[in-house]
C-alpha cells in the first residue's frame, strides 16, 4: 500500500534501518566466531516470528497479513534469504567494515533494476548520488591487487541478490503493508532454514543467546524500517541514503575489532555524505506538454 510521497519520511525510517543494521552487524560477527550461519538465520527467524505475533494480533489478527501474491513473497525471501546467509558468511572471512561497503555495489544492481522493471525515474541527481556512493565505497575499499579473498566475492554475490530482493520489495508495496512484507519474510525464511538448522544446530552459550536475540530484534525491525521507507520513496532515493552504513561500519570496526580508519576511508565518507545530500534534491516535476 503505498504512501503520499515524503523524502523526510523515508530518510526517518532509514535513519531506523540504519542503526538497526549496524548493531546487527556487530552480532552477527560475534555469534559467527561459533555459530554455522544456517543456525544464526534460523533462529533470527524465530525470534522475529514471536516478536511479530502481538504486533499482528494488534493490527486485527493474521487478517491483517493475507496476501494474494504468495508468489511474489515466496519469490523475494528466497532471495533474500540466501543473499542474507551470504551475508554473514563473509563475516567470517574478511573485515566487518569490507562486507558491508562490497554491499553496497547493491545499488547500481537497484537503479537498473528499478528503471527497468519498476519504471522510476533516473534523474541527473538520482544519478550523481549512487556515482558518488560508489566512488567512495570504492575509496574506502581500495581493492588490491592479488589473489581475490573468496570472502570479497560472497559479498559480491549478497550485494546482487539484495539488489533483487529490494525490486521485489518495492514491487510489493505497491499492494501490501509494511507488516505483511515483513510477516512473511520471516515466515518464509524460517520454513527455508528449518532442515540445515536441525543438521547443525549446537546450543548456544548464554551470551551467544544474547547476541542472536540482538539480532532477530535488529532483524526484524529493520525491515519494517526499509519497508515503511519504500512507500515514501523511490527505491533510487532510498537506497543512496543507506550509503552511510558504510562509514558508520568502518568506524565501528576500528573502534571494536582494530580495523583500519585512515584517511581514505574519511574522505569516502565524505563522498558518501555529498551523495545523499544529492539525492535529497527535490526533483523537479515533468513539464506538462504544451496544447
Amino acid at each position: 500500500m503505498t504512501a503520499t510521497p515524503s523524502k523526510t519520511m523515508a530518510a526517518l525510517w532509514m535513519a531506523g534501518w540504519l542503526a538497526l543494521m549496524l548493531v546487527m552487524a556487530v552480532a552477527g560477527r560475534e555469534t559467527t566466531r561459533e555459530l554455522n550461519v544456517f543456525q544464526i538465520m534460523e533462529v533470527r527467524s524465530v525470534i522475529g516470528f514471536t516478536l511479530l505475533l502481538p504486533i499482528i494480533y494488534r493490527a486485527g489478527g493474521f487478517k491483517a497479513v493475507a496476501t494474494k501474491r504468495l508468489p511474489q513473497h515466496l519469490a523475494r525471501n528466497g532471495v533474500h534469504y540466501f543473499a542474507q546467509l551470504g551475508w554473514f558468511y563473509a563475516l567470517t572471512l574478511i573485515g566487518i567494515g569490507q562486507v558491508v561497503a562490497i554491499e553496497f555495489t547493491m545499488p547500481i544492481w537497484t537503479a537498473l533494476l528499478a528503471a527497468t522493471f519498476l519504471s522510476e525515474r533516473m534523474t541527473v541527481w538520482k544519478i550523481a548520488a549512487i556515482a558518488l556512493g560508489i566512488v567512495g565505497v570504492v575509496m574506502i575499499v581500495r581493492p588490491a591487487t592479488g589473489e581475490i579473498n573468496p570472502g570479497q566475492l560472497i559479498a559480491l554475490g549478497a550485494a546482487i541478490g539484495f539488489s533483487i530482493s529490494m525490486i521485489l520489495a518495492k514491487s510489493l508495496t505497491r499492494t501490501e503493508s509494511a507488516l505483511s512484507i515483513l510477516f512473511w519474510m520471516i515466515v518464509v525464511q524460517m520454513v527455508v532454514g528449518l532442515l540445515p538448522t536441525l543438521y547443525v544446530w549446537t546450543w548456544p552459550s548464554a551470551t551467544l543467546w544474547g547476541w542472536l536475540f540482538v539480532i532477530g530484534v535488529c532483524g526484524t525491525f529493520s525491515h519494517y524500517c526499509l519497508a515503511s521507507a519504500l512507500r515514501y520513496a523511490d527505491a533510487t532515493i532510498v537506497v543512496p541514503m543507506d550509503f552511510l552504513r558504510v562509514p558508520l561500519t568502518a568506524t565501528v570496526g576500528w573502534l571494536l575489532y582494530s580495523e583500519r580508519l585512515d584517511a581514505w576511508t574519511v574522505l569516502g565518507a565524505t563522498l558518501i555524505l555529498c551523495g545523499n545530500l544529492l539525492n535529497l534534491k527535490p526533483t523537479a516535476p515533468i513539464p506538462a506538454r504544451a496544447q
